[in-house]
């Protein structure tokens, strides 16, 4: 429990978390991967590279800063961090390293500022925030281990089938190589695969959504990432593309995430580009139900439709469905006015592609009066989402 003293002096940090946080987070990702570069392989070198982890932690030390006297307001994306820390393996014993780092980085980067009673106040609020992800992230690693067909340690799978699914996109089957079961996943969970990206020399785990599972299998979809001015190419997914194939083996974690399905309610899902498969797998459990479904897809072109197919086939299924296929190289960005047009009396709307697109599709919805409660959204890669 922190003294209001030490309430007090987190809380006066942060002025200058909001001025330095990032130039804080990125010294402390500089410190730690020199102090234990056996991290490197848990955390996404892509996403350091990026700035991108640099920029989502010190969002995250900032929000925790400001809540210091409530952080349960922040459960919500505690949870949403435990389940990302439990999908890439990172344990209790590492909260120690992270914690040595952290306040190591607080005392170089503010230099002089940093009192011994800052550094201890912040010393207690870290270790306030690190039980409370222990406990959940233990939660979270007992309940998959217990789980039927449940694991909570990287596990072995052979690729059974590899699927050109356009141009950018392959979808992969996955075995486990001791032949045992597989926990179901929850439409919408994500599973990470972790495996040796030769052109870095080093292990690298990445997340993918589970778009299909069985009792013995689990199915993901890859899209290849090129390099772009803001971040360079996915290490991950192009070693998936061009240097595995059926036969070779490949670490994963169990299914999770909180981005899934009300399997009660009628279901609007808005997805653009790769964002499409969570809605897939969602669409498989709403199509055994026979739920209400508006499918409102964007995409370049029909060509560029991942998982075009399947949607068609499981609409079909539906008797009460709704497909809209947007195609910018012809209808140019959705308007509020396309959006307004997939809203469905007592649904849920599940958002998933890019975060601009999602920010957009948002804000279409309540201006057709949507309410905040029934829009869900889920942030490929690092970080949270405010839509």
């Amino acid at each position: 429990m922190l003294t209001p003293q030490q309430i007090e002096l987190v809380k006066a940090t942060v002025p200058v978390l909001i001025e330095h946080g990032v130039a804080l987070t990125t010294h402390f990702y500089a410190r730690m991967m020199r102090g234990n570069p056996e991290l490197r392989q848990i955390f996404n070198q892509g996403h350091q590279r990026a700035g991108r982890q640099q920029a989502s932690l010190a969002g995250a030390v900032l929000a925790y800063a400001q809540n210091i006297e409530n952080p349960a307001v922040l459960i919500d994306a505690v949870r949403h961090i435990a389940n990302k820390h439990v999908s890439v393996g990172i344990r209790a014993e590492h909260y120690g390293i992270v914690g040595r780092h952290l306040l190591a980085s607080i005392q170089e980067v503010l230099g002089e500022a940093a009192t011994p009673e800052l550094i201890d106040a912040w010393a207690a609020a870290y270790g306030q925030l690190a039980d409370l992800m222990i406990g959940i992230e233990s939660d979270l690693y007992r309940s998959n281990a217990l789980a039927e067909g449940g694991w909570s340690v990287w596990r072995g799978f052979r690729i059974v089938a590899k699927k050109k699914e356009t141009d950018a996109v392959a979808s992969f089957v996955l075995e486990p190589v001791d032949g045992g079961a597989v926990m179901p996943a929850q439409p919408g969970q994500y599973i990470s695969v972790r495996l040796h990206v030769s052109s870095e020399k080093l292990v690298q785990p990445r997340q993918y959504t589970v778009v299909e599972c069985g009792e013995h299998f689990l199915r993901i979809c890859v899209k290849r990432i090129a390099a772009q001015t803001d971040r360079p190419a996915g290490m991950v997914s192009n070693a998936l593309h061009d240097e595995f194939d059926v036969g070779d083996i490949i670490d994963v974690m169990p299914p999770v995430g909180e981005f899934v399905l009300d399997s009660e309610r009628p279901a609007v899902f808005v997805s653009a580009g790769i964002g499409i498969t969570p809605m897939v797998a969602m669409l498989r459990a709403a199509a055994k139900k026979n739920l209400p479904v508006t499918f409102f897809h964007v995409c370049r072109n029909a060509f560029s439709f991942t998982l075009g197919e399947e949607v068609r086939d499981l609409m079909a299924k539906l008797s009460d469905g709704r497909l809209i296929v947007h195609q910018t190289a012809d209808q140019g960005r959705p308007t509020d006015a396309d959006y307004a047009a997939a809203v469905r009396e007592g649904a849920v709307y599940y958002l998933c592609g890019p975060a601009d697109f999602m920010k957009a599709a948002a804000a279409g919805l309540r201006k057709a009066g949507v309410a905040d409660a029934d829009l869900r959204a889920e942030l490929f890669g690092t970080g949270s989402l405010t839509i």
